[in-house]
């Protein structure tokens, strides 16, 4: 998969050529004239046009061997979010299967969300939801972000950052569980890139120095090898396996190891005809070569769960130097790099197959749609999936010797519930390795777990939802409180809410009328009114939510009464008083007597230019004219002429918010407050963070008479060593 390499057009429908038949051909190359006339007109950051994105996105789903559908969809798959094409004239012009393919990686639109990260949460929980039922929608999420990323250099540094953060914490993993390694080592790369691209490039520039040694070597340990296997005849195929930088770098952050320390730098990867074949090289290279303790894997006879397969031996090689060596046949090499999308793949016979067992493989995503229908918070609903799908794994048997995969710091119950839902809601206690363990143990790799049922149980306990790490436990929990104890619940809830609403000073009988608590209950995705009282009972949804739902029309038609009233008095002030600046060093046309004051949202300072914006009961608000809060119409509506009263007057100080982005090294931040204080200028406050990745934020708030001593501050701080960004922020 070549990282740097744009694809044409006809280039793609050659590669494609190869495998699809004349009218699967002609169906594609319909797609792309179709989004090729939609997305006229349009450009990319890069000043390209935005065609090339479609057509690259189509060219990786092709280089793992998909479908015409997913293909068209690839070439598709922004006209919807992007273009005035709907999905119901998609759906007429190429069938419902490819409609439905773009609708699953289809931002949500035109809905308010109360943040940013709550919409992302939404989008991220529709894509999976779309993708448990069809795993091609996430191919084409996987090879639209792989695209993306390889061209993020041309978007501003701060959605760098989140959008790499967002891969290396998402869609990498994502990757990783589906076995397509291709794309998980690309996107971990890229993200490291623009998280950290100081120990990017160190990382880059110490192979380097190392790469006509490290050839030399292996060309050795080749040719060793192949000589032995020539001996009992057994042909193979040898290649030096690249290792990629991020997982360097996760060793040297996370082992505190030094690069030279990293065992499989040096690796090779033989293939081979047959299983048989597979253990035979195994004991050839144990021949040669001293096994290291505690470094060979079989993965052949246990396979991962993303399906990955192969024989995993760490050797003392020549000259004392540690070898990785991976062995494993053609077809375990395809899925290893191809993960879940082999089993999609076209093969040489021109027929698409699909493996029985992959949809077993697949079960975890089918457990997705569980967690959605008990959970009606899209930001708790990611944060349970990152946990479920995303976290390290235990492997532990049943009785039977059947290997069950959970989340690390999971507990008997977890595994109880992984079983089957009677075995959980029956449990009274477990026996791990043969001794009795308390049911908040938390299960080990290679753990032998018998749970202990009784049909006599009184079923789960409420402290079980406290033990649990799985979503489906935790659903399984709630399922049984909700159906055993439903018409309490329903009681508890409408009590809950009741108490809730009248706390707000609104009219119980007008807020709780069936109208609009119907539209509440619509809006929460419930059947019935007393369905979304029974999860206010037993506790799967927050009172709170559905009390802020239903007083809210309420509060609106309030807040525009007040408004209406405060704009009426300035406007009336307007009118009779000539203009008065008030201490905030801002004049307000035709107004006196009124407060002023600055927005702490944007923290306007003299020489930005600035609105006023009447406020309820508290005068007027000044913000900065690009401040987000007051892009909309409706606070244009409420806008006054406002000018600063001295720009160059150096005897008033305005608190200004920046944001400093670097890499976490001692004295960072040492450097910033002596550089602060070099300049004179006072700080307020400062706090910080750092990631895994080594990245440190560091906000600051700090005292400024006008625009020209904020810019040489700021430039003052990008001469910093190691700082890579120095930002102005809204609140």
């Amino acid at each position: 998969m070549a990282r740097d390499l744009v694809l044409t057009i006809d280039e793609v429908i050659e590669e494609a050529s190869r495998y699809l038949d004349e009218a699967d051909i002609a169906f594609i190359r319909r797609a792309y004239d179709y989004a090729e006339q939609a997305h006229e007109g349009q450009f990319r950051q890069s000043g390209e046009p935005y065609i090339i994105h479609p057509v690259q996105v189509a060219s990786i789903i092709v280089s793992l061997g998909l479908d015409k559908e997913t293909i068209a969809a690839g070439f598709l798959h922004d006209v919807v979010e992007d273009t005035s094409i709907t999905l119901e004239e998609l759906s007429a012009t190429f069938g419902e299967e490819v409609a439905m393919l773009v609708d699953g990686v289809t931002k949500l639109g035109k809905i308010k969300y109360k943040s940013k990260e709550a919409k992302q949460a939404e989008n991220h929980r529709k894509m999976f939801i779309a993708m448990s039922k069809d795993i091609r929608v996430i191919m084409i999420k996987l090879a639209d972000r792989l695209h993306n990323m390889r061209t993020l250099k041309h978007v501003p540094a701060e959605k760098q950052r989140r959008i790499a953060n967002e891969t290396l914490e998402i869609f990498a993993p994502l990757a990783h569980r589906l076995g397509i390694s291709t794309i998980k080592w690309e996107l971990e790369d890229a993200s490291l890139r623009y998280l950290n691209p100081q120990q990017y490039y160190r990382i880059v520039n110490l192979m380097k120095q190392k790469r006509e040694e490290r050839e030399h070597y292996l060309d050795d340990v080749i040719g060793e090898v192949k000589r032995q296997l020539d001996d009992v005849n057994i042909k193979a195929e040898f290649s030096g396996r690249p290792k990629h930088l991020y997982s360097i770098y996760r060793k040297m952050v996370i082992q505190n190891k030094q690069f030279n320390e990293i065992y499989d730098l040096l690796a090779v990867r033989i293939i081979v005809d047959s299983i048989k074949d597979c253990y035979a090289v195994l004991g050839i290279i144990h021949t040669c070569w001293k096994p290291m303790p505690g470094r060979f894997k079989d993965y052949i006879a246990m396979p991962k769960p993303n399906l990955y397969q192969s024989l995993h031996t760490t050797v003392i090689g020549p000259m004392g130097s540690p070898l990785e060596v991976q062995i494993r046949t053609k077809e375990m090499h395809e899925i290893a790099e191809y993960g879940i999308a082999a089993h999609w793949a076209y093969k040489e016979g021109k027929t698409l197959t699909k493996k029985p067992n992959s949809e077993e493989k697949l079960a975890w995503f089918r457990e997705i749609l569980e967690s959605q229908s008990d959970t009606h918070d899209a930001e708790e609903f990611m944060e349970s999936l990152k946990v479920e799908l995303f976290a390290d794994l235990v492997y532990v048997f049943t009785p039977k010797g059947d290997v069950i995969e959970l989340p690390k710091g999971a507990v008997p119950i977890d595994f109880a519930y992984k079983i089957h839902t009677e075995v959980g809601n029956h449990t009274i206690g477990a026996r791990v390795n043969g001794k009795m363990e308390p049911l908040d143990y938390q299960l080990k790799n290679g753990d032998i777990i018998e749970m202990m049922t009784s049909k006599h149980s009184y079923g789960p306990s409420r402290d079980w939802l406290k033990m649990t790490t799985t979503s489906q436990a935790k659903n399984k929990i709630k399922q049984f409180f909700k159906k055993q104890q439903r018409d309490e619940n329903v009681v508890k809830g409408r009590e809950l809410v009741d108490r809730e609403v009248r706390t707000t000073g609104f009219d119980p009988k007008e807020v709780l009328s069936q109208d609009n608590l119907q539209k509440v209950a619509d809006r929460f995705n419930f059947i019935s009114i007393d369905d979304m009282y029974a999860a206010v009972g037993y506790q799967g949804i927050n009172a709170t939510q559905i009390s802020t739902r239903l007083t809210d029309k309420f509060r609106k038609k309030e807040d525009k009464q007040e408004l209406q009233e405060s704009i009426e008095k300035v406007q009336q002030k307007q009118k009779s008083r000539p203009t008065k600046s008030k201490s905030s060093g801002v004049k307000v046309e035709g107004v006196d007597n009124l407060l002023v004051r600055l927005a702490k949202c944007c923290n306007p300072v003299p020489g930005d230019e600035i609105i006023g914006i009447v406020t309820k009961g508290r005068g007027v608000s000044v913000h900065r004219k690009d401040c987000p809060n007051v892009s909309s119409q409706e606070m244009k509506d409420k806008a006054l002429s406002v000018e600063w009263e001295n720009h160059d007057s150096m005897t008033k100080q305005y608190h200004v918010d920046i944001e400093i982005s670097g890499y976490d090294r001692r004295g960072l931040l040492n450097d910033v407050l002596h550089n602060i204080n070099e300049m004179g200028t006072n700080i307020i406050a400062v706090s910080g963070k750092s990631d895994r990745n080594k990245m440190v934020i560091i906000h600051l708030t700090i005292l400024i008479h006008n625009i020209q001593h904020l810019r040489k501050v700021v430039d003052k701080l990008k001469q910093i060593k190691d700082v890579y960004t120095v930002e102005r922020i809204v609140q």
